[in-house]
């Protein structure tokens, strides 16, 4: 059997000249070492064929079924994250039917409609009237400075309240301690609104604890619960009891990705706690703070519902009603659906406004916001 011919990849022999085969001088290197003709066609064919081979790679996946992301196309994207994906869609589904779904309805609007005769498909479009009349309603606009009176005071006594929760359970160095603290501040969060209101009815009402204590010290007894000046007050100390120590997981998060030899660095040069504090835990919580402050002014005229209707008649309307409220009694109440779903829009546009306006704030203090700036 003929033995087959070989190549010989030997460096040495390569660029010998006698090594290399008959009438093979263009393959090899001339006198004065220098590639020949072959071998710089050889070398210049190998990286645009590589390079023609990327190109094509990257436009059509390995059997040409569609665009590659990261070396892979979509649809074997989507088989690998199959289970990721069925575990997203119940959420989108109650994303769909709860929030994307209802807002055909805002069509109502725009109709003088009748919810029991002719429908959303027979009442009439009446256009902007019924926006017409929110706006020509001067209790409309005391509503809504009320309702923004309220949500002012709750931003500035509420919303401090979780960052410090969460600076002093930063410091806590037990950790069977700080367990407890946080099981007790969080127990609130799960309580309904009724109970709520019923506690702070016990502790500060007309026959609360509060009041026979003062009474049995000499002191004419008092009644926070009935009290409207005090109403405001009132709802943001109910806040924070019942939610203050919810919002603290999100600053605790945020707590625990800094980087300790921050704080070592800082302790090393002669910083103490305060000023560790100051200069490493606040710039660390400073995005998350700007974040969740966007929001809640996004939601300025979302208070909580439940919360005010329950105390609506103990102080009266004047203090107590807000946009919620409002639209509930004279719209939903009266049967004068136009006028609620034209309130409704209103309250959603003003919040989208709030929203952007706030992120525009949040970016020219530097900080990213809801979404970053381009």
């Amino acid at each position: 059997m003929k033995p087959r011919a070989t190549v010989t990849t030997d460096p040495d022999r390569a660029s010998d000249g006698a090594d290399a085969p008959a009438g093979g001088g263009s393959e090899g290197r001339d006198g004065s070492g220098t590639r020949t003709d072959r071998s710089r066609a050889i070398g210049t064919r190998g990286p645009r064929t590589a390079k023609k081979a990327k190109k094509g790679s990257a436009k059509s996946g390995p059997t040409g079924t569609g665009p590659q992301l990261g070396g892979i196309t979509w649809r074997q994207r989507l088989y690998r994250d199959r289970t990721l994906v069925l575990m997203t869609v119940p959420a989108i589904a109650l994303l769909l039917i709860f929030n994307y779904i209802p807002l055909l309805g805002n069509i109502v609007a725009f109709q003088d409609y009748d919810v029991y005769d002719l429908g959303i498909t027979g009442s009439p479009f009446v256009g902007f009237d019924n926006f017409t009349r929110i706006f020509e309603d001067y209790r409309f606009w005391e509503v809504l400075i009320n309702t923004l009176v309220i949500f002012v005071t709750q931003l500035v006594l509420f919303f401090p309240i979780p960052i410090a929760i969460a600076l002093l359970l930063n410091t806590i160095m037990s950790a069977r301690v700080r367990a407890w603290v946080q099981a007790v501040v969080y127990l609130p969060h799960f309580f309904s609104w009724v109970l709520v209101v019923t506690v702070f009815q016990q502790m500060f009402g007309g026959a609360g604890l509060v009041a026979q204590w003062a009474r049995d010290h000499g002191h004419e007894g008092f009644d926070l619960m009935t009290n409207p000046g005090f109403f405001k007050f009132l709802v943001s100390a109910q806040a924070v009891w019942k939610d203050a120590g919810w919002g603290v997981i999100v600053f605790l998060a945020a707590l625990a990705a800094v980087n300790t030899d921050l704080y070592e660095a800082a302790a090393v040069d002669g910083a103490g706690r305060w000023r560790r504090m100051w200069h490493v835990t606040l710039p660390a919580l400073r995005p998350v703070i700007a974040l969740l402050l966007v929001l809640r002014v996004g939601s300025a005229l979302n208070l909580d519902f439940e919360q005010i209707l329950l105390q609506r008649d103990q102080v009266g309307s004047g203090a107590s009603e807000i946009l919620d409220t409002y639209i509930w009694w004279t719209g939903i109440k009266t049967g004068d659906f136009g006028y609620a779903a034209a309130a409704g829009v209103f309250k959603g546009l003003f919040s989208v406004a709030m929203v952007l306006g706030a992120n525009k704030v949040a970016h020219m203090l530097g900080e990213q916001g809801v979404y970053s700036k381009k």
